[in-house]
C-alpha cells in the first residue's frame, strides 16, 4: 500500500525531533510537516493534507483533547503525553493510540501497524467515466459487477453505472473487496443475502457461480 503520511504536532521541539526520527527510522511512514500547536496545524491542514496525526495532549491555548473534540480532525490520530490520566479521553475520541512520553521506537512501531491496518480496511473510493460524466465510486456500495463485453456495468446500492473498462482492472482498484464468482460476475461478500445452489443471491438479483471460482468464493463467505 501507499506510505503514510504523518504530521506531527507538539510543542516542545526535543518531542518534535524524537517524533520525527521515529518515523523517518519506519519505513513507509514519512512526515509532511511539523507544529508546534493545535492551532498551527489547523491552519496547515487548510492547504495540505495527511494520514495521520502524531497529537500532543498538553499545549498551550488548545489542547490536543480539545482539537479533537472540536470534530474537525478527519485523519487518524495517534496521542502523544506525559500525563496518563489522560488515556480515557482519548479513546473515548476514538483514536488509534495513546503513547505515553518518553516513547520507545517498539511501541511506536505498534501504534503505526494499528494505523496501517485501519489504512486497508478503510473504504476504497475511485472515479470512474461514463456518459460524458465522472463518477466517484465508493467500494462499500458496490452490490456486484457485471462484465458486458469490453465494459462492466457497476451495480452500487442506489444505481448503475457502465465504463468502458476490463474487470481485471476495476478488481485492481477495489483491492480485492470485489471477488470474482463468474468469468462475467464479481460480487461484494458484504450484499451476499444467501447462496443456494450454485447461484448467489444478491439483493433481488441472482447471480450464478463458476465452478472454478466456487472454491475461492466459498472460502471468503468463511464457509
Amino acid at each position: 500500500m501507499p506510505d503514510i503520511t504523518c504530521i506531527i504536532v507538539d510543542d516542545e521541539p526535543i518531542a518534535r525531533d524524537i517524533l520525527k526520527q521515529f518515523v523517518d527510522d519506519t519505513p513507509g511512514l514519512s512526515c509532511v510537516g511539523e507544529c508546534a500547536s493545535a492551532l498551527e496545524v489547523i491552519e496547515f491542514l487548510k492547504t495540505s493534507s495527511a494520514d495521520l496525526l502524531l497529537l500532543d495532549i498538553n499545549m498551550p491555548k488548545l489542547s490536543g483533547i480539545e482539537l479533537l473534540k472540536m470534530n474537525t480532525i478527519k485523519q487518524q490520530v495517534i496521542l502523544t503525553t506525559a500525563y496518563p490520566e489522560y488515556a480515557l479521553d482519548g479513546y473515548e475520541l476514538n483514536v488509534v493510540d495513546y503513547l505515553l512520553k518518553p516513547i520507545a521506537f517498539p511501541r511506536f512501531l505498534k501504534a503505526i501497524e494499528k494505523v496501517r491496518i485501519n489504512a486497508e480496511e478503510a473504504d476504497i473510493t475511485f472515479t470512474v467515466k461514463a456518459d460524458g460524466k465522472t463518477y466517484r465510486i465508493e467500494t462499500s456500495k458496490i452490490c456486484f459487477v457485471e462484465s458486458k463485453g469490453d465494459y462492466i456495468v457497476i451495480h452500487q446500492e442506489d444505481e448503475k453505472v457502465m465504463v468502458y473498462m476490463t474487470m481485471k482492472k476495476l478488481l485492481e482498484q477495489t483491492r480485492d473487496r470485489l471477488v470474482r464468482v463468474h468469468k462475467s460476475f464479481a460480487v461484494s461478500v458484504d450484499h451476499v443475502k444467501y447462496v443456494e445452489g450454485n447461484m448467489i443471491h444478491v439483493g433481488d438479483k441472482e447471480i450464478p457461480i463458476g465452478s472454478s471460482f466456487k472454491e475461492g468464493f466459498m472460502n471468503r463467505m468463511g464457509s
